[in-house]
């Protein structure tokens, strides 16, 4: 009996040494399971420096805004720190500039519209002009075919020509009869060539109508007969 007693301690001294070690274990564990959950925050902290880097890649607009709200200020404050009469001399000459420059524009302007006004009317003029000049060929037809008999309405419409020649000389309108001239297709419209001895080639050998000029430019060519 006295030897069971002995060997009972040692055999309880596994199960102290177990239940000694057990608080111990349980801590092993609870560290081991730490660290565990610590691995993927590590991961996570690791993924997230990538982001760090492109916040910090962004950052030079914003450095970019922050030097020229930094220059702005940095104006104002010399705006601020300047001599009241040196600024007040500045802004005066700030505004003559821009006055003249206004004043230059509008005086560009002014005869801009002066020159189109007047080429519009010009425009104007010469269709009203190119109009009234198949009248003045229609009252020279007219004349041509006179009768002797016809004399006094000849008389009539003789007058009524001389006084629209005249409205049209007022008006700068010229007319010009190339007969014996160099054909020119600047100033003549050739209707037919034909040919004419002793006549070199080229040459206006008859006048259909008469052109007209306005202020020393063609209004209309005259038609011609050319010796081919």
């Amino acid at each position: 009996m006295a030897e069971e007693q002995r060997q009972r301690p040692t055999e309880a001294e596994p199960a102290e040494a177990a239940a000694e070690d057990g608080p111990a274990a349980g801590a092993a564990e609870e560290a081991r399971a730490e660290e565990r959950q610590a691995e993927p925050a590590a991961g996570g902290e690791a993924a997230a420096e990538p982001a760090a880097g492109e916040a910090r890649e962004q950052q030079p607009p914003a450095e970019v805004a922050e030097g020229e709200e930094a220059a702005q200020a940095e104006g104002a404050a010399q705006a601020e720190g300047e001599d009241p009469l040196a600024r007040a001399l500045r802004e005066r000459d700030e505004l003559l500039d821009l006055a003249r420059r206004t004043q230059a524009d509008f005086e560009n302007y002014r005869k801009r519209a002066a020159r189109e006004a007047a080429a519009a009317g010009e425009r104007a003029k010469a269709g009203l002009v190119r109009e009234l000049l198949s009248v003045v060929d229609n009252l020279e037809r007219a004349l041509a075919s006179a009768q002797a008999e016809e004399e006094h309405l000849a008389e009539g419409v003789r007058l009524v020509h001389a006084e629209l020649l005249g409205v049209l000389q007022r008006s700068g309108v010229e007319p010009f009869d190339p007969a014996g001239d160099a054909f020119d297709p600047e100033r003549h419209e050739a209707l037919s060539v034909r040919q004419e001895e002793g006549t070199d080639a080229g040459v206006v050998l008859e006048v259909v109508e008469k052109g007209y000029t306005m202020n020393g430019a063609v209004l209309r060519p005259a038609r011609v007969v050319v010796s081919g």
